[in-house]
């Protein structure tokens, strides 16, 4: 006689955590005097309502609190006027786009001041992405020895503290 023991059927491992989204932002070093670009960033895809939620929360605490972003009308996909982004809402403008900033994205930041991001197309080779960057940043100085490079990559879960409004003009420090 043969019994059976009814046995709990197998565990199966649990999936390891996926890696945080990498965002390809780099910033211009910070400076006495104001900037045309204050850095570069480098989606992954035009779909502004995954994309930005990302970079914003890359950015630097002194920034502050983002609460306004224009972007070129033409280059990214439809989005909706507001998105709720770190429990805040973020205005969205869509605008045309300026033939001298091609494709940037500003951010506004009320009390701290206002942010220019050259945006690099998401389909663009790193070769390209290194170039456009060194063009944007102004990376490539005579003597600097260091090469082209494009936005370096951080973690899309970057802190993002509050920042009280300082009045301090149209430019916070960037770091």
């Amino acid at each position: 006689m043969i019994t059976t023991v009814p046995t709990a059927p197998p565990t199966l491992p649990l999936p390891l955590p996926l890696p945080l989204p990498v965002v390809r932002l780099r910033l211009a070093p910070h400076g006495t005097l104001p900037r045309r670009i204050d850095g570069v960033w480098w989606p992954h895809s035009r779909d502004l309502l995954t994309q930005l939620p990302k970079m914003l929360a890359a950015l630097p605490s002194a920034w502050g609190d983002i609460t306004g972003v224009t972007v070129d009308a033409a280059a990214w996909s439809a989005a909706p006027g507001r998105m709720f982004v770190a429990n805040q809402v973020v205005r969205l403008h869509k605008a045309p786009a300026s033939p001298h900033a091609p494709d940037r994205v500003v951010l506004l930041s009320p009390g701290l001041g206002r942010w220019d991001l050259q945006v690099i197309p998401p389909d663009a080779t790193e070769e390209a992405a290194a170039l456009l960057t060194a063009a944007a940043l102004d990376d490539r100085r005579p003597g600097a020895g260091a090469e082209a490079r494009p936005p370096s990559p951080t973690t899309a879960a970057g802190p993002r503290g509050r920042v009280r409004p300082a009045g301090r003009g149209t430019r916070a420090p960037r770091w």
